[in-house]
């Protein structure tokens, strides 16, 4: 019986030590950002996208709503940005509750530009309060893109593509 005793007091000083290791292990690494790649290749834009958007998420826990446009090399550019012109202007013209990201980015800036601004043209003011929008293009786009998302009271964040 002492042995039993002795075995089951071991194991409870022992537990709550192997708990915390366990814990110390699985605490996640922090990974370098990715860099916008120098290329109009898709599948590395949305990586960069992706790894951008998930940096940016802050109190956001609704899945965001990334939209992205191809480059202009790609022969379904023009079906592509009429595409995700009317996306936006859909999805925006329904509403957007708060707790929600909408992310904007492309290598082609100037175009995602053109579609936030058109996107957010006819929404009213002050009805996106609590909503995180992120542009993710050249610093010379983001004033007018701002400029748009400010007057509906979301919150406007800016990252350079670089």
């Amino acid at each position: 019986m002492k042995i039993a005793t002795r075995l089951l007091l071991a194991a409870c000083l022992v537990l709550p030590f192997a708990a915390c290791k366990k814990q110390e292990a699985a605490a996640p690494v922090e990974t370098a950002p990715l860099t916008a790649p120098a290329s109009n290749d898709d599948a590395a834009w949305k990586a960069y996208l992706q790894d951008v958007v998930t940096r940016n998420m802050g109190d956001i826990t609704n899945s965001p709503f990334v939209y992205y446009l191809t480059s202009q090399s790609n022969p379904k550019f023009e079906g592509d940005y009429k595409g995700q012109l009317d996306q936006v202007r859909n999805a925006l013209a329904r509403g957007i509750v708060g707790g929600n990201l909408i992310a904007f980015g492309s290598p082609e800036s100037a175009k995602m530009a053109d579609i936030a601004v058109a996107g957010f043209k006819d929404v009213p003011p002050d009805t996106m309060k609590k909503v995180k929008i992120i542009f993710i293009g050249q610093a010379a786009d983001s004033e007018r893109v701002k400029a748009a998302v400010t007057a509906t009271g979301a919150d406007y964040v800016f990252v350079e593509a670089k």
